[in-house]
């Protein structure tokens, strides 16, 4: 979702004659259909230049698979220099190595910070940024914390959101599940869930816990949750869950932004969730206590509620009850990040 719009942009700009030429490389740390296959079918994105293969494991295996392979890759087919998104371990792996071989690095969505470091996203966030050459950002408040590290204001670009690009750019090829129907799901008649991050799933009674209270929560609502990978194996262990939970496997983008933007509330762990909600204007609850990105909730639809039952029903109170803010959209998720980026890179290659 945030690569695509800037492989879009690129290709316009080469089919404008410009000399700026690039490949799509493929770690493998999302290998899987739901997971990587489908995104690149519904977001028109072309098949990767490079697949690098790296798969499952640790931490410290993926990012050592990612490290060698795009290494041997750099070292044989060398680049300009790379571009990496978001906060993944491929994202600080591809640019540590990148930097370690004298290739520039510039990093998409730069800036975020949480101020929590047991998010293993906190950490490759700030690594990528401390070893970037250019930094992209969604926010001011992206740029100010930036600065406050240190890093001069020339190499600091306020662009926009590639994700909201995404989202903008596919609303009206959103589609229902295969399960709308049967489940007899309709606009504003259930609750969306998710859940991924390690301090809610990981431990399994802190999992049921949570889903038993986000399903009291919902009151006679169904809750339809699609099942991260990571969460799956620890719902197993979970002897019982209530009536109105509706687990359903993970969802392909046309999909997935389709139960967004029709849910009566989204209750989350993800932090780029809480961008779409408030471009859609729908109420959306972080199930932590900090977030990446505070626009969602200083401007946005977003709260932040914490992790306790007592902390969850006291935000579903006021949303049942009408009292959820209406928020608006932040400056510059517009649509045109990507293209800001690619005319971006194409002058600083050019200089």
């Amino acid at each position: 979702m945030k690569i695509a719009p800037i492989v879009k942009a690129l290709q316009e700009r080469c089919g404008d004659g410009r000399t700026l030429s690039w490949r799509l490389v493929h770690t493998g740390q999302h290998y899987d259909a739901a997971m990587s296959g489908d995104f690149f079918t519904q977001l028109g994105l072309p098949a990767p230049d490079v697949e690098l293969g790296a798969g499952s494991g640790s931490h410290a295996t993926q990012t050592a698979a990612i490290m060698t392979a795009y290494e041997d890759l750099l070292t044989n087919a060398p680049a300009a220099a790379c571009l990496v998104v978001g906060d993944v371990t491929s994202t600080m792996a591809c640019a540590i190595t990148a930097r370690k071989l004298a290739v520039p690095v510039a990093h998409v969505e730069a800036g975020l910070r949480s101020g929590d470091w047991s998010m293993p996203e906190e950490i490759n966030r700030r690594v990528t940024d401390a070893v970037s050459n250019w930094l992209f950002t969604t926010s001011e408040t992206a740029g100010a914390n930036l600065s406050a590290e240190g890093i001069e204001s020339s190499r600091i670009f306020f662009v926009g959101n590639t994700m909201i690009d995404s989202l903008l750019a596919n609303l009206d090829r959103l589609r229902p599940p295969e399960f709308w129907q049967p489940m007899e799901l309709g606009p504003g008649g259930y609750v969306l869930l998710t859940l991924h991050r390690p301090a809610n799933v990981d431990d399994p009674d802190r999992l049921a816990c949570l889903v038993r209270a986000v399903a009291h929560c919902a009151r006679d609502l169904p809750v339809v949750f699609p099942v991260h990978p990571r969460t799956e194996s620890k719902l197993r262990e979970i002897s019982r869950l209530p009536g109105n939970i509706r687990l359903v496997p993970p969802q392909p983008y046309l999909e997935f932004i389709h139960l967004v933007k029709y849910a009566f509330a989204v209750l989350t762990d993800s932090g780029g969730l809480t961008e779409e909600t408030t471009v859609l204007g729908v109420p959306c609850l972080t199930l932590r206590a900090t977030t990446e990105r505070p626009e969602t909730v200083e401007i946005g639809t977003n709260e932040l509620v914490g992790t306790e039952p007592a902390e969850i029903e006291a935000a579903t109170e006021r949303l049942f009850g009408g009292r959820w803010k209406r928020g608006r959209i932040p400056d510059k998720w517009d649509g045109q990040a990507g293209r800001r980026i690619a005319a971006i890179l194409d002058n600083l290659l050019a200089a």
